[in-house]
């Protein structure tokens, strides 16, 4: 089975979060809630798109999907920056 990069909340829930790459090739992570906020964070070099996905699929199922997130994302050493 391929690596998945794009996340939907479960059930009735319009979070959104996905993993891209950009023109130059770095790894982007991008959270929209399907209202009225869409968030982009550069990811620093070095972390795995496996240990990206798997945070963004624990993430997505979570009631607070931005502060597990950061959690999930803290707990795998990776490193965001926002842009």
């Amino acid at each position: 089975m391929g690596l998945q990069t794009t996340f939907h909340a479960p059930g009735a829930g319009a979070d959104f979060l996905g993993m891209r790459k950009s023109r130059t090739g770095l790894t982007e992570i991008v959270y929209d809630d399907g209202a009225k906020q869409r968030l982009v964070w550069r990811v620093s070099d070095g972390a795995g798109d496996q240990g990206i996905s798997d945070a963004l699929q624990a993430a997505v199922g979570a009631q607070r999907v931005l502060a597990r997130l950061y959690d999930e994302l803290k707990k795998r050493a990776i490193e965001i920056e926002r842009i």
